[in-house]
């Protein structure tokens, strides 16, 4: 729970830098900012990747997940959830409904994403801190900008993110003691393809867009695989 409040917290200060610095803050700054931390985005995913055991476990999970997350939109519904939100709580553009507003938009923002949940299963599985904080720094960042636009409500964003990824944290807690350690490392080795996705979006390298949020079932395919190619190993040494 420790990278939670770490994330949190980023909000929290990312919101006060940004009402302090409303209508002053240089949005080619913040574009520079966000390359910078995709760069390091790219090396943490690359680094969770390299520890892989089994190179085809990775191959395989990662085309099967992103053809069941294709095949189920995962992306697109998260974005539907989020416009239904901000259809139903933001109406109009009065100055009592920029509170909503920046309060809904940073929570889809920052609650609705491959790194949170990612980030939140590597923290309850193996203690893996690095994913969410990684992930503070660019919300942190991404506060600034949304409450110098929107206000105040952008900090109170910061308690679904501890009910939300503290939730997902916790699970994986419970459920990580039961997992055999080479699914384990093969789940951070496709986590860390899918982060490398997201350093490559935040950096605009990709022509089109990569849509990570439709790869996240590719993270607990390892659960299935391992045990499998054990099996299959045995008979055929056999």
């Amino acid at each position: 729970m420790f990278a939670v409040f770490v994330n949190m917290a980023a909000v929290l200060l990312g919101s006060a830098l940004g009402l302090l610095l409303k209508g002053r803050f240089s949005p080619r700054i913040g574009s520079a900012l966000m390359k910078c931390l995709g760069l390091c985005t790219l090396g943490i995913g690359f680094s969770s990747l390299l520890g892989t055991a089994d190179t085809l476990c990775v191959i395989l999970c990662m085309v099967l997940g992103t053809l069941l997350g294709e095949w189920i939109d995962i992306e697109k519904r998260m974005d539907g959830l989020g416009e239904m939100l901000k259809r139903r709580l933001i109406k109009g553009e009065s100055g009592e409904n920029r509170f909503v507003e920046g309060f809904v938009t940073a929570t889809v923002v920052y609650c609705v994403g491959a790194m949170s949940i990612n980030g939140s299963i590597a923290a309850g599985l193996y203690g893996d801190y690095s994913i969410i904080i990684s992930k503070s720094v660019l919300d942190g960042v991404g506060a600034v900008t949304f409450a110098a636009a929107m206000g105040i409500g952008v900090a109170f964003s910061a308690v679904p993110i501890l009910f939300y990824q503290g939730g997902i944290t916790l699970l994986a807690g419970v459920v990580g003691p039961y997992l055999p350690g080479p699914v384990i490392v093969e789940m951070s080795a496709v986590g860390g393809a899918i982060i490398v996705g997201i350093g490559l979006n935040l950096l605009d390298l990709p022509r089109e867009r990569l849509r990570v949020g439709n790869m996240l079932p590719a993270i607990f395919l390892p659960i299935l695989y391992v045990p499998l190619a054990n099996a299959l190993s045995g008979v055929l040494g056999g």
